[in-house]
């Protein structure tokens, strides 16, 4: 993915100040689609509270044949209460970036790209560059792989009463 320092530049952010940057893509199944319901009220209300912000949004959609569309959120008609972040994204991933992200993409199915910024972890960030570390690894755990856990910890347990 492009540098987030230089979309950070054109926004005029102070890059001292940038918390860790993230991304998602969410899959949904042909004639499954939507945006604009409960996902785009949660992610408002992130935005709202000051916790994420949205760096990208982008839409892509894996053809029967494989091929890749990718739209921009400003190039959808009808945001719905996204229009109130459309305005202050930019274009951050690269075509490289599209084909990587549409691999593990059914045939299709189309995706919602989100990246942004963790507002909240960003004094913590700026905290440890100025102490002269840096972030050697990160990663997520997929809540499924959580839930699966718990639920095999949850088993044993009954077994082994």
């Amino acid at each position: 993915m492009t540098d987030i320092t230089t979309e950070a530049a054109s926004q005029n952010t102070d890059l001292d100040s940038l918390g860790p940057v993230d991304y998602i893509v969410v899959e949904f199944p042909a004639g499954k689609t939507n945006f604009t319901g409960e996902m785009a009220k949660e992610l408002l209300a992130l935005v709202d509270s000051g916790t994420v912000r949205v760096i990208d949004v982008l839409i892509l959609t894996k053809n029967e044949d494989g091929s890749v569309d990718a739209m921009e959120l400003s190039d959808i008609e009808e945001l719905g209460p996204l229009q109130a972040v459309e305005s202050q994204l930019a274009e951050l991933l690269a075509a490289d970036d599209v084909e990587n992200l549409a691999a593990a993409m059914e045939p299709g199915s189309t995706a919602g790209v989100l990246i942004w910024e963790n507002l909240w972890a960003a004094p913590f960030a700026s905290a440890v560059r100025h102490s002269g570390g840096q972030l050697i690894a990160n990663g997520r755990i997929p809540i499924q792989a959580i839930i699966a856990s718990i639920e095999a910890d949850e088993v044993n347990a009954i077994e082994g009463d």
